[in-house]
């Protein structure tokens, strides 16, 4: 009985979901982190394996932009002022955020494995730390 949990349980953790994987152009454009006057690009990024088996929706302000799977990122630009970033998946965490204009924001999504389920927390990180969290993964695409 225990050799079949831990092979159930081997399975579920290697078991990987997919999200579209964006144009590889755009991907590129979007890790040289140029800003945009006047608005500020947000960058969501997910660089670990932990929580494979789950993806998890990414909202700005109420407004769905994508779902990020492990090793994705999904970008978006917002104006200045305050903006609340949440992920779901299957729990709502939320994260409060003064956009700058002219400036990249990098949010991490933390995998963190809870009792028999994996969570994602939002922090938000310095540009080197960011930058170097989306060189390591690749754009998510469309809804």
């Amino acid at each position: 009985m225990k050799k079949l949990l831990a092979a159930s349980m081997l399975m579920l953790l290697s078991a990987c979901v997919t999200v579209p994987k964006g144009d590889p152009m755009v991907d590129a454009q979007m890790k040289r982190f140029e800003t945009v006057p006047g608005m500020t690009r947000v960058y969501i990024y997910r660089n670990e394996t932990m929580g494979a088996a789950m993806k998890y929706d990414v909202l700005i302000d109420g407004r769905m932009i994508g779902a990020t799977a492990a090793h994705t990122y999904l970008v978006a630009e917002v104006p200045p002022g305050p903006h609340t970033i949440a992920s779901d998946g299957g729990t709502l965490r939320m994260i409060k955020v003064e956009a700058q204009p002219g400036k990249n924001l990098f949010i991490w999504q933390e995998m963190k494995m809870g009792f028999g389920a994996a969570d994602a927390k939002l922090h938000v990180v310095s540009e080197a730390v960011g930058r170097k969290g989306v060189l390591e993964t690749k754009l998510v695409g469309g809804l």
